[in-house]
């Protein structure tokens, strides 16, 4: 009697059937088990590891990814708001098309646009080449482009995260009242001043989530610093795995896991003391800034930030690709790898949809402490990154169920506890317009609160489900690291093949692959735009 009771007060008297609880709480543990596993084996590591590593190798690993990570987070920041600015708050020529064509780059994978530029500017590639055989210019200085370096890393990252910040700013221009802007005209004030006394306050928090994607994404980034030979942590953790040192993998998982933390504690904070609002009758509208003489600079601008982020990786590859099929390098063993993918893939967007129905609906329908926590257990995977990810994965399946290590399945859950809040996200917009006054309809009828989500909330919220599943499936595709470390010996997909030729430079078989990623990836950015 004293359990039931408390378990009333816990769901503040709205408890969930049996069943729906059971499944939500073992798959939000089920997800969360690899990543505190990684933290719990490295609290065992004992303290002359740490401190060895703390003295030798961290305060490195610390430099070098968070001056990565702040020069990256500042470059896109910049680049983001001035492109979002120009295409929503000017006359630039041709800005309808153009918000759709700086969306493009979000799409190819860093590690894609590094095998590009090596391409192009690396040793022996296509640059390289042009340079040496020009001999006064090789008499007078020596090849300047060094892709290899710690310049070479902010270029590839800057040039392919910077729609994040793109997209949310223009999506929070469009909604900011133009009223705000007249008043300051008619006060005397210049544009330049208006951006900063004006806009810039109610553009800080769309500012900050960009900010925060972008850094995330640079911290957790594998395979493009990997292709580019520069060691951040990410990828002193997959070295030390491939070299069997997982003490000193799940150590540097820990530090990095802290820093995922810290930034999301000081996004928080950034957010939460700096809020604005305005009213939705000042939603009025106003005539473009003119550029004038400026026009001909900004639409440069643009076609640059164009040309170096779509067109010149996509010529690359083309041109690459072109010399694969001509050759006939690409055979039997292309579709292989085709297949592969999208079983491993497919696999992963079906789990995900199944596992994220029950949670979205406890969440919606149940709000409690325990689905709170639920919801933050299925969450604790998106901000990290592959490597710990597939790390926590082989420690305790290794250990705890080895009948099922180096199996395709591991793969597909390394994938699901990564993006299944793409999921999440995507159902819960949706089932939020679903009345509950249906369910309570439904279980009048005698239907159990699991048949009621089958039969009632699924259909109705199937299409913003299927949605987030293609966001998994094509997440899926992309990713590197955790692919690269629990793949089953011999099984190949689209994104290992990729580095494995890259990293022998046989660019005419890597070509193919990366533009089939590309493809794939454009087919979910109309929902993207759509979104933002």
């Amino acid at each position: 009697m004293l359990v039931k009771k408390w378990w009333l007060q816990l769901w503040r008297g709205n408890s969930p059937g049996l069943t729906l609880f059971s499944i939500s709480f073992i798959s939000a543990l089920l997800l969360s088990i690899p990543v505190f596993y990684v933290i719990i084996r490295s609290l065992s590591a004992g303290g002359d590891r740490w401190l060895r590593l703390l003295d030798e190798r961290i305060p490195d690993l610390l430099l070098r990814t968070l001056s990565l990570t702040f020069m990256v987070t500042i470059t896109t920041v910049i680049i983001g708001v001035l492109a979002a600015w120009l295409i929503e708050r000017t006359d630039l020529p041709l800005k309808g098309y153009w918000r759709w064509l700086l969306a493009i780059p979000l799409v190819i994978p860093p590690y894609i646009g590094a095998l590009a530029y090596i391409i192009v500017f690396g040793p022996r590639g296509f640059l390289w080449r042009l340079w040496r055989d020009n001999e006064w210019l090789a008499a007078i200085m020596d090849y300047p482009f060094d892709i290899y370096s710690f310049w070479g890393v902010w270029l590839i990252l800057s040039l392919f995260t910077f729609p994040y910040v793109f997209l949310i700013v223009s999506s929070s221009l469009r909604k900011i009242s133009r009223s705000y802007e007249e008043v300051a005209r008619s006060q005397g004030i210049s544009s330049f001043a208006i951006f900063f006394k004006v806009y810039l306050p109610f553009l800080r928090p769309a500012i900050g989530a960009g900010a925060l994607l972008v850094s995330l994404y640079v911290i957790t980034d594998f395979g493009a610093i990997a292709m580019l030979r520069y060691l951040t942590f990410t990828s002193a953790i997959y070295y030390n795995i491939s070299s069997y040192d997982n003490v000193s993998a799940t150590v540097l998982s820990t530090v990095l896991f802290a820093i995922t933390l810290l930034l999301l504690w000081f996004h928080s904070r950034f957010t939460k003391s700096r809020k604005y609002h305005q009213s939705s009758k000042g939603l009025v509208m106003a005539e473009d800034l003119t550029l004038g003489k400026w026009k001909g600079i900004a639409t440069a601008f643009v076609v640059f930030l164009f040309t170096l982020s779509v067109v010149l990786p996509i010529i690359v590859l083309i041109y690459w690709s072109y010399i694969g099929f001509s050759t006939g390098a690409v055979d039997h063993s292309f579709i292989e790898y085709t297949v592969n993918t999208f079983q491993v893939a497919g696999m992963a967007a079906l789990i995900s949809m199944i596992i994220a129905l029950p949670i979205m609906y406890l969440k919606s329908r149940h709000p409690s402490m325990m689905s709170t926590a639920i919801d933050r257990l299925a969450y604790s995977g998106y901000a990290l990154p592959g490597v710990i990810v597939a790390l926590g994965i082989i420690f305790f399946f290794n250990q705890y169920i080895p009948s099922l290590y180096n199996t395709v399945l591991l793969v597909a859950l390394a994938f699901v506890i990564r993006f299944l809040p793409q999921v999440l996200q995507s159902g819960e917009a949706s089932l939020s317009l679903v009345s509950p006054k249906l369910d309570e309809a439904a279980r009048s009828l005698g239907l159990r609160p699991w048949k009621v989500v089958l039969r009632v909330i699924l259909p109705s919220i199937f299409p913003s489900l299927l949605a987030g599943g293609a966001l998994v499936f094509v997440s899926s595709i992309k990713e590197l690291p955790a692919t690269l470390l629990l793949r089953p010996p011999g099984f190949e997909t689209i994104a290992t093949r990729i580095w494995v030729e890259t990293r022998e430079d046989v660019y005419y078989l890597a070509a193919p692959l990366a533009l089939l990623i590309i493809v794939i990836s454009i087919l979910p950015l109309k929902y993207l735009l759509k979104k933002y």
